[in-house]
C-alpha cells in the first residue's frame, strides 16, 4: 500500500512540474485557436498549451491506470 502510494505522489509531482513548465513557457505563444465542443466553445489559447495539457492530462490518466491493472 505504502509503495502505491509513493507511485501516486511522484506521478502526481512529475506533472505537475511539467505544467509549471508548460505555463511559463507559454507567457509570450501568439497562436490562439478556440476548442469546439459539442454544445459549447471554449476561450482562445494558445495552441501550444493545448496540446501541451492534453499530453499532460495523458500521461497522468495512463501512469495511475497502469497500477490499478492486476498483473499476476
Amino acid at each position: 500500500m505504502f509503495e502505491n502510494l509513493k507511485k501516486i505522489s511522484f506521478i502526481f509531482s512529475y506533472n505537475f512540474i511539467l505544467f509549471l513548465l508548460l505555463i511559463i513557457g507559454i507567457q509570450n505563444s501568439s497562436n490562439k485557436t478556440k476548442v469546439n465542443f459539442i454544445f459549447n466553445e471554449t476561450i482562445s489559447l494558445p495552441i501550444g498549451f493545448i496540446v501541451g495539457t492534453s499530453f499532460i492530462s495523458g500521461s497522468l490518466l495512463g501512469s495511475v491506470s497502469s497500477l490499478f491493472i492486476k498483473t499476476k
